[in-house]
């Protein structure tokens, strides 16, 4: 953040003269000395200056309070609402997934309208639909459309038909990956069914980007160019000291605990403990700068941030099967990767049967999906350009140099610029020579005007052999083994007695008792009768006078001292996961390992 200088000069109480001192004429006395000064009835200039602080900065308190309060009570309707997707515009269910003969909890939705606007006016009837499918990493869907400029919104712009994959709270009961993967394909058919000749464009975002890759393997000719946004595919990359999150199997002995917590939720895994994990990975965002931000510009800041807490606070589960087949194939064993993937016996799933073009999206900010994790799986499924471009395929690759993870979905800036470059250029993809290709954009603005285009796309070739990040291999695989072992003795002598004793009640009381859930809710009106009153004076505050402004010493003086707590908590941060990478690599790089293989 940064901190602005005070170039103007406070005057001192004893040199500023009070108004009735400027103005009142001096009485004499019979001796014709002055007399005594009548006492000033206004406040000097610094201390009007501080009341003025004190009474800004008790309004925005009120206010920040209030937002809290009315995020609790956004999460209770939500829930009581049963949870619907977060889109900013309308739909029709085209396929419900539960309905299927191999039931899972997904459903095919097709937008229809954006606000007043019917699109059967709007859309390009030789341009190919559009199917986006959001990450179910613990929240909702809607991510990918839950505003205006967004992918939803772009793909729109461009004139693409645009469906939107969904899923609900609650898994079906025993629903597997294979169940999953049967009906996506289901929705990848029936979408071609409606475009003949049109193949659909897959767009997977984050967790997403494993399934849509598996579309993509398993419907050759089916589906066109795949869009992969913030997707990990190797889950073993990364770099030491900055992408702690690859670490976390290892440090926890494996996948047991997604065992355990599965079953302490009578066969469901609770999404607010992935959540939480997101939370964990920047403490100082996470307890400072997020609430600062807001209550600095409580009125600037207060819409975006209810809008966003919708989405981020509408804790999803997913089934036991699922979850761990997850964990166990992906972010511990590392399968997908090296083509050691069964979704179903005798199923296999290998990368190298893509043919579509391949759009992977990363950025260097994003700390969750590292370019490591988005592109190191290219040089592990084809050791040379000559193999990749033997296969006849084309992988283009796009790097923003500094947004998260999120914005890589949520932020406007990005919607405008990088996903509207991407949905302009699916037509050129199967145009390109087979080879690596990094995509490049030239003069960008960001403007939204789809009609008038701002900006120039080319795509640079590269080699395979260019992608050189470290091998961290013999370790995982260590990690890999010890899991395999523990979850064995989880599911022998520990497994059975958990679900024993677990009850749908036990079950749903942990998870009202989870703290992403208790340290929100404790704000709503409901748990806390006295925030009625925060509400009560919010509405009073509401027309007080203007905030002052950010120049102002004391308002410089509040910026420094958010830095300082911000700065404290990055740096125990960055301690906390040098000791995590310290364990990891005293645990499994080598030692008492290698005596013992």
């Amino acid at each position: 953040m940064t901190t602005k200088t005070a170039t103007t000069k406070v005057p001192s109480a004893r040199h500023a003269p009070s108004k009735r001192q400027a103005t009142a004429p001096q009485e004499s006395t019979d001796q014709g000395s002055p007399s005594s000064p009548q006492p000033a009835t206004a406040l000097s200039p610094p201390a009007a200056e501080l009341l003025t602080y004190q009474l800004d900065l008790w309004r925005r308190g009120v206010r920040y309070l209030d937002t809290l309060r009315e995020r609790a009570d956004n999460m209770l309707e939500h829930e009581r609402a049963g949870k619907p997707p977060l889109l900013d515009f309308d739909y029709e269910t085209i396929l419900d997934g539960r309905r299927l003969e191999r039931p899972a909890n997904y459903a095919l939705l097709r937008v229809t309208r954006v606000g007043d606007d019917c699109l059967e006016d709007c859309l390009d009837a030789s341009k190919p639909p559009v199917m986006i499918v959001d990450p179910r990493a613990g929240h909702g869907p809607g991510i990918g459309g839950f505003k205006r400029d967004s992918e939803v919104g772009m793909a729109l712009h461009e004139g693409h038909p645009v469906y939107f994959v969904i899923f609900f709270p609650e898994p079906v009961p025993g629903q597997t990956l294979e169940d999953v993967l049967h009906v996506l394909r289901r929705f990848v058919e029936t979408v071609a069914e409606r475009h003949p000749g049109q193949p659909p464009v897959l767009y997977g975002n984050c967790q997403a980007g494993w399934a849509i890759a598996l579309l993509a393997a398993d419907c050759e000719g089916l589906v066109g160019p795949t869009v992969l946004n913030g997707s990990p595919l190797s889950y073993w990359s990364g770099e030491s000291g900055v992408n702690p999150m690859r670490l976390a199997g290892g440090l926890l002995g494996g996948a047991w605990l997604t065992h355990l917590l599965a079953d302490l939720g009578d066969g469901r895994f609770d999404g607010a403990h992935l959540a939480a994990n997101f939370e964990s990975l920047k403490p100082a965002n996470t307890l400072w700068q997020k609430d600062y931000q807001l209550f600095a510009d409580i009125d600037g800041q207060r819409e975006r941030f209810l809008d966003f807490e919708r989405w981020w606070t509408g804790f999803y589960a997913l089934g036991k099967e699922e979850i761990t087949a997850i964990v166990e194939n992906l972010f511990v064993g590392n399968r997908l990767e090296r083509g050691e993937m069964q979704v179903c016996p005798g199923c296999t799933i290998d990368l190298k049967r893509i043919r579509n073009p391949l759009v992977i999206f990363a950025s260097g900010g994003d700390n969750i999906t590292p370019p490591h994790q988005a592109l190191n799986w290219i040089p592990a499924v084809y050791p040379s350009t000559e193999a990749l471009k033997a296969a006849d395929q084309r992988i283009v690759y796009l790097l923003n140099p500094h947004v998260g993870h999120l914005g890589i979905f949520v932020s406007s800036k990005v919607a405008r610029l990088e996903h509207r470059a991407i949905l302009e250029s699916v037509g050129e993809l199967n145009d390109l020579a087979p080879g690596l290709y990094e995509m490049r954009i030239d003069n960008p603005t960001g403007d939204p005007d789809c009609h008038k285009p701002q900006f120039q796309v080319r795509f640079e070739e590269r080699r395979v052999e260019d992608l050189d990040f470290p091998s961290q291999a013999p370790a995982f695989d260590r990690v890999r083994a010890l899991s395999e072992h523990n979850v064995a003795l989880y599911e022998t002598f520990v497994g059975p007695w958990v679900r024993f004793y677990t009850t749908p009640w036990s079950a749903e009381a942990l998870r009202q008792l989870h703290p992403a859930r208790t340290s929100r809710l404790m704000l709503s009106e409901r748990f806390s009768p006295w925030m009625t009153g925060v509400k009560w004076l919010a509405e009073m505050v509401e027309t007080a006078p203007a905030p002052i402004d950010s120049d102002t010493p004391y308002r410089q003086w509040e910026t420094l001292l958010s830095d300082s707590i911000a700065s404290t908590l990055e740096l125990a941060g960055t301690m906390r996961d040098s000791l995590y990478e310290m364990g990891f690599r005293s645990l499994y790089g080598g030692g008492w390992w290698s005596e013992n293989e």
